[in-house]
Order: structure tokens, then C-alpha cells, then sequence
């Protein structure tokens, strides 16, 4: 069978294969279409499964909020380049408006969840984009809340998911940016596990400027030093970020209190790449 341009094109704008890989397989399948995307997904699930032995520490967080759902998922790729392209966006939006509608227990859960849009498992989902924009992405990390959501996104880098017993949308929008920018870990002293105060109390307890203290004065200086530094890490103590002489318990007084939140931060924790993208991009095209 002669395969003309035009089916050449028609397969591309399916699937996002270049031009050779799409001409062979429609040569390989004698024409037929869904047979030739059937082999380019084949041959695309092979090579993202080579791609995932790469470091993906770039990425985007990406948050959706309706109807008193809210979720936030963090979605890495390889790239900068490849977090800012509109397709890779598309899927980590798609991806937490996934999480908010069927709740799924957790990432493995999520990857075996239907598409609702294209009938397919999520995982096969990602394996496809992995072939269309080559790169290893993956999905690392969700939270799901229900009730009084609230959410702030910063340049898909930080990301914030908050929880409140009522609704204000100006207010929970000011607190949503000042954890984002002050990075609190606990709402209140009652959150604080036991073993982080007995922890810092015993760092504290060694410092070499207190060696030489009276042990009663020294219990003391180290109570007021652990009591500042669990303050600085109680999201309600921190003085907040738009006015420093009010904390944020008086900024939510009498109107609502915060019942839990999510901070993700792209890519903490990851092994970062050191590799030189130009010599990498030189190298494939090499190949």
C-alpha cells in the first residue's frame, strides 16, 4: 500500500511520533491506523521504560478546588524546559482534578485509575506523554482534602493546600500565601510530636555557651530558646507575612480556625541533575 504525507501527518497529530518512527509503522501495518498507533504506543512504552532510570527533580505542582474538594500533586519531569511545556501542564492539571474526583488511596491507586477523558490507566497515560515529550516523568506525591479548601500555587514551585473550619476566600488566600512564603510545619504547639521538643531541648542543652551555667539557669535559657524556635515553626505564632505585628492566630480570630495544611516544595529532597543540558541535546542528536 502507498503511505502519503497525509497519512504520514494524521498519525503524527495522534500520537506526537516523529515523522520516521510514524511512516514505519504505517509501512509495518500496511496502512492501517489504529494498528500503526498501536505499534507506536508499543514502541513508545519501551522507550519510557528506558527513561526511567533518569533523574526527574524538575517538574510542577499542580492544585485543583471545587465543590469543597481540593487536591495538590506534585508531577516530576527532567526539565525546566519540558515543566514549562503546555502539554506536561495540561497533565499535571488533569492529574490533580483526577485526585479531588475519585480519591484514590495513593500514587500506585492513582497510576491504575481510568482516565475518565480517554479510558485509559493513568500509568499508560503518563508512559504515552513520556514518549511524546521524552522525558522520564513521574507522580510523586498528592494530598486530598474535603471541606473549606483553599489553595495558592507559586510559579508551580510551592504549592499550598489549606483546610479551614469556614469560609473566607480573602483571608484563607492570605494565609495560603504566607505558608507558602514563611514555611510552617505545624498549625499549632498541639501538633508539635513530643519527640521534636525533647530533641531540640537536648541540642540545645549542648550548645557550648551554656556549658558553664548553673544547671537551673541553664534549664531555663534552653526552655525559652526551644519555646522561640517551636514558635517560629507554629504557622499560628509566625507574625504574618504582610503585617510582622500580627501573628496569624490574631489575623484569624473570630473568623475561623485552620484545621490542617499541605506545603510541597518541587523537588525537596530529590537528587538534583549536575549534567549539562547543551552536551546532553548534543549527544541525542549524535545518536
Amino acid at each position: 500500500m502507498n503511505i502519503t504525507a497525509t497519512m504520514v501527518k494524521e498519525l503524527r497529530d495522534k500520537t506526537g511520533a516523529g515523522m520516521m518512527d510514524a511512516k514505519k509503522a504505517l509501512v509495518e501495518v500496511d496502512g492501517d491506523m489504529e494498528k500503526a498507533m498501536e505499534v507506536l504506543r508499543q514502541k513508545g512504552i519501551l522507550s519510557a521504560d528506558k527513561k526511567m532510570g533518569r533523574i526527574a527533580a524538575e517538574g510542577r505542582i499542580a492544585s485543583y478546588v471545587a465543590d469543597g474538594i481540593g487536591a495538590m500533586v506534585e508531577v516530576n519531569c527532567e526539565t525546566d524546559f519540558v515543566a514549562k511545556n503546555a502539554e506536561f501542564i495540561e497533565l499535571s492539571n488533569g492529574l490533580a482534578e483526577l485526585i479531588a474526583n475519585t480519591n484514590p488511596a495513593d500514587v500506585d491507586a492513582l497510576l491504575n485509575t481510568t482516565c475518565p477523558k480517554c479510558g485509559k490507566l493513568i500509568s499508560d497515560v503518563i508512559k504515552e506523554k513520556i514518549a511524546s515529550i521524552g522525558e522520564k516523568i513521574t507522580v510523586r506525591r498528592f494530598v486530598r482534602y474535603e471541606g473549606n479548601t483553599s489553595t495558592y500555587i507559586h510559579n508551580g514551585k510551592i504549592g499550598v493546600l489549606l483546610l479551614t473550619d469556614a469560609k473566607d476566600e480573602a483571608l484563607t488566600k492570605d494565609i495560603c500565601l504566607h505558608i507558602a512564603s514563611s514555611a510552617p510545619e505545624f498549625v499549632s504547639r498541639a501538633d508539635i510530636p513530643a519527640a521534636v521538643i525533647e530533641e531540640e531541648t537536648r541540642i540545645e542543652m549542648g550548645k557550648e555557651d551554656l556549658q558553664k551555667k548553673p544547671e537551673q539557669i541553664r534549664a531555663k535559657i534552653v526552655e525559652g530558646r526551644v519555646n522561640k524556635l517551636m514558635a517560629q515553626r507554629c504557622l499560628i505564632e509566625q507574625p504574618f507575612v504582610k503585617n510582622p505585628d500580627q501573628t496569624i492566630e490574631q489575623l484569624i480570630s473570630g473568623k475561623l480556625n485552620i484545621t490542617k495544611f499541605d506545603r510541597f516544595v518541587l523537588g525537596e529532597g530529590l537528587e538534583k541533575r549536575n549534567d549539562n543540558f547543551a552536551d546532553e541535546v548534543m549527544s541525542q542528536l549524535k545518536g
